[in-house]
């Protein structure tokens, strides 16, 4: 039996592997060849594949390591699509602070993911280390959900100043920060100086704001299930389909006004779910159905037109 997991858990990360390896080579050569901004259709496209990707993945750990971990899988990465789906106003917000067109932020977004697929691993590895030698430390990540969860849903929106990130103020004090673009460069030199072009610095704050995003994402990934590979392949099928979705969607963020309303709940439901785990066991199905209800409800009575307080 032991023998058959392992067998079955080493062939599900060589398909991982491949999947990701020449989704993200196909990836390249449509939107790396040259700087274009990606329609909707173009978008759309890429998306339903990403998604299509990630449930077929889904239904290879059904079929080879049954519906519990099939379940726990798509929990997870339920979970991390929105929360990645409310990370990109933070990289809208990005963009306009640079002043970057829609033309080169896919190249950014490429490299900006590719840093987050490394980062993640980094981080869901030393979190899974955590817990294997002291079991306390869920204790500690489901508070801190309940703090995020809760801090959410009374702030109502998440404060970002690109201005002020310590990320960029660290940067420009290592090299110059050209004020305009060069072409599709992140290095340009000026009067000979190597100086940073704004395309640059825009993937520096994307990748220290993913860090700030992994603090939220990665203990709700570890409060769903501490399996290694569930955890992974879930958070980067999430991560991966996030350049084509940011296209797709960039034109109507502004309508998921209620969508950090369930994400908060659901930030809330499984940090108390992990708190409670000693005394109460939730099934996975039972978690996935709470979760997708809660995220597709707000996401419903985010499309209900708001009325006009001054019509009569």
């Amino acid at each position: 039996m032991v023998e058959s997991r392992f067998m079955s858990q080493t062939w599900l990360w060589i398909l991982f592997a491949a999947a990701v390896t020449a989704m993200l080579a196909v990836d390249l050569g449509a939107f790396g060849r040259r700087a274009h901004r990606p329609g909707i259709r173009e978008s759309a496209a890429w998306s339903a594949a990403w998604i299509a990707l990630a449930l077929s993945f889904g239904g290879a750990i059904w079929a080879l390591q049954g519906p519990e971990r099939a379940m726990l899988y798509l929990t997870g990465y339920v979970l991390e699509k929105s929360l990645s789906v409310d990370n990109l106003f933070v990289f809208l917000i990005i963009f306009r602070f640079f002043a970057i067109g829609g033309e080169h932020q896919s190249r950014v977004l490429h490299w900006g993911i590719l840093g987050a697929i490394v980062m993640r691993f980094v981080f869901i590895y030393a979190g899974v280390s955590l817990i294997q030698r002291s079991h306390w430390v869920l204790t500690v990540f489901g508070a801190i959900l309940l703090w995020t969860g809760a801090k959410m849903l009374l702030s109502g929106t998440r404060q970002h100043e690109p201005a002020q990130h310590p990320a960029l103020r660290l940067l420009r004090k290592l090299v110059p920060v050209t004020e305009t673009l060069h072409g599709s460069s992140f290095f340009a030199r000026v009067d000979g100086a190597l100086c940073a072009t704004p395309l640059f610095a825009a993937l520096v704050v994307i990748e220290a704001s993913d860090l700030v995003f992994a603090a939220d994402s990665i203990p709700a990934a570890l409060a769903v299930t501490p399996d290694l590979f569930l955890v992974y392949t879930s958070n980067i099928f999430a991560v991966m389909g996030l350049r084509a979705l940011y296209f797709l969607l960039e034109s109507s963020l502004s309508e998921f006004r209620h969508l950090k309303t369930g994400i908060s709940v659901a930030l809330l439901y499984v940090g108390g779910k992990l708190l409670l785990s000693p005394w109460l066991e939730i099934p996975a199905g039972w978690s996935l159905a709470v979760i997708a209800a809660v995220l597709g409800l707000s996401i419903a009575a985010s499309q209900i037109p708001v009325k006009n307080s001054g019509e009569h």
